[in-house]
This record gives C-alpha cells, sequence and structure tokens, in this order.
C-alpha cells in the first residue's frame, strides 16, 4: 500500500467532515438531550422545594404557573443563544474558508486545516493535507459580505424553545391530576427519575458507551445536581 492510499481514509473523512460545515443541522443528539436534561433541572428546582406538610393546592398552583413560566422564558433565551451561536460559527467558517483560498503559502494553508480539524490532523502527511487544500479551492467560494440568519436557523431555534418547554409537563402532570400531594410528588420523582436515564441512555449510544451505564450515571448525576441546585436556593 502506497503512502497516498494509507492517508485516503483520513482524508475522505476530512472531506465529508468539511462538506457538512456548510449545512445547517437542526440539533444533533447532544444538543437535543442537554435541552431537555436543562429543562428537566428547571422544573424539578420547583417541584422538588414543595413541601407535603405544608403546601396547599394554592401553593401546588403557583409552583406549576412559575415552573411552566420560567421553562418558556428559558427556552426563548436559549433559542436566541442558538441563533447567536450559530451566526458565529458561520463567520468563522467563511473566515477560515477565504483565508485558505487567498494564501499563497500552501505550508500556511496546512496549518490553517490542522488548527481546524484537531487531533485528526496527526494522521495526516503534507500530501494529505494538500489535498484538503485542494478540494477547498475547488468548491464555490461563499457569498461574500456579512453573514445572515438563515431560516433554518430559526427552525432549530424553534426546536429548542419546544424542547425545553415540552420537557416541563412530565414531571407537573401527577401535581394536576393527582390530588394527594405525597403520591403527586413520588409519581413526579419517578417520572424524572426516567427521563434521566432515557437521556442518558441517548447519549450513551450515540457517544458509543454502555447505554444502561449511561443512563444510571445520568440518574446518579441528575439527582446530585438537582439536591445542589436547590441547595444554593435555584
Amino acid at each position: 500500500m502506497s503512502t497516498a492510499n494509507a492517508y485516503d481514509p483520513v482524508v475522505e473523512t476530512l472531506i465529508k467532515d468539511l462538506q457538512s460545515q456548510g449545512k445547517v443541522r437542526l440539533l444533533d443528539p447532544i444538543d437535543r438531550v442537554s435541552e431537555i436534561l436543562f429543562g428537566l433541572f428547571m422544573v424539578l428546582t420547583f417541584t422538588g422545594t414543595v413541601s407535603v406538610a405544608t403546601a396547599g393546592r394554592e401553593d401546588v398552583r403557583l409552583m406549576l404557573i412559575a415552573a411552566i413560566g420560567c421553562n418558556i422564558a428559558w427556552g426563548f433565551v436559549d433559542g436566541v443563544m442558538y441563533v447567536l451561536r450559530t451566526l458565529v460559527s458561520r463567520a468563522r467558517e467563511a473566515s477560515f474558508d477565504r483565508a485558505v483560498r487567498t494564501t499563497n503559502r500552501p505550508e500556511l494553508a496546512h496549518r490553517l486545516i490542522a488548527s481546524q480539524i484537531g487531533p485528526v490532523a496527526a494522521g495526516l502527511d503534507a500530501p494529505g493535507l494538500e489535498r484538503v487544500r485542494q478540494w477547498i479551492v475547488d468548491q464555490p467560494p461563499p457569498q461574500a459580505g456579512r453573514v445572515h440568519m438563515k431560516w433554518q436557523d430559526l427552525r432549530g431555534a424553534v426546536g429548542i424553545f419546544l424542547l425545553v418547554f415540552a420537557s416541563t409537563f412530565p414531571p407537573v402532570l401527577p401535581f394536576i391530576f393527582i390530588a394527594d400531594l405525597q403520591m403527586a410528588m413520588r409519581v413526579s420523582a419517578a417520572i424524572a427519575i426516567t427521563m434521566l436515564f432515557m437521556c442518558g441512555h441517548r447519549w450513551g449510544r450515540y457517544g458509543g458507551l454502555s447505554p444502561w451505564r449511561a443512563g444510571l450515571v445520568m440518574v446518579l448525576l441528575g439527582v446530585t445536581v438537582e439536591v445542589i441546585v436547590i441547595a444554593l436556593g435555584g
């Protein structure tokens, strides 16, 4: 096998990654699970502070309103931040593309490409990096001018809002439909633990880890985080 052929898999993987950078993916599994967990933690901050001994139905109603209102607000904030992060990332990608195209020193372009792709650059020699540089140069150049928001960015922001907002309801529904407050709290806690496990399980599958172990670790971590948040007055 020649040296060039030995580096072909690395080069092809890199080119596919660069091809995907110009495409807007709404939310990957890490983003989706993160937003669900964020909304879940927020609502547990309210449900976890309800006292069985002293809380009445009016207290529960106020807790539900506060939990739903809080996640509506933070879902909106997260959606706005998603759009801003996307715009900054797109501007950075455009700057990288322009730098690679305009430099008259291939070795400088190689360093730019290596810094962009990170540790996998160790698997590329100069000819491999040059192939990637040439591929970038051969692509249609990005449109000049300022970075603009796209329709897909708004769709991603709406998706984030809906994930945070929807994660509010499973833990609070028992307080709506179960009159016994103690039983409602137990059911709510069971639902929250199940959601934590499912989120960890999804992350485990996505990361190539043991899904069941990742799910159990997420339950333990989630309960610990929530205890700390409530103790700090969150």
